[in-house]
């Protein structure tokens, strides 16, 4: 847990933190008590790296396994004709 928190940062995990650290202060100082839930969720995300805050909100082009893989792969297409009535 120590080296999730420690290393790995980038400028996403930053403004998660940031922000939801912001979200906590401004709820605490209007008195609304739900924006401390929503606060400590985005501050959560950018200090243990999870979510979005840790790049998983996109799905990769490629599997991790096989990066040279390409669109030339698939091999022939084969196509059968359907005849209706």
């Amino acid at each position: 847990m120590k080296e999730r928190i420690l290393t790995n940062w980038t400028l996403t995990r930053v403004l998660y933190l940031v922000m939801g650290t912001y979200i906590i202060v401004q709820s605490v100082l209007e008195q609304q008590w739900i924006g401390i839930l929503l606060g400590g969720y985005f501050a959560s995300m950018g200090l243990f790296a999870f979510g979005c805050a840790a790049g998983n909100c996109g799905v990769g082009r490629y599997s991790e396994g096989r990066k040279d893989q390409g669109m030339d792969d698939f091999g022939e297409v084969v196509f059968e004709e359907v005849k209706g009535k």
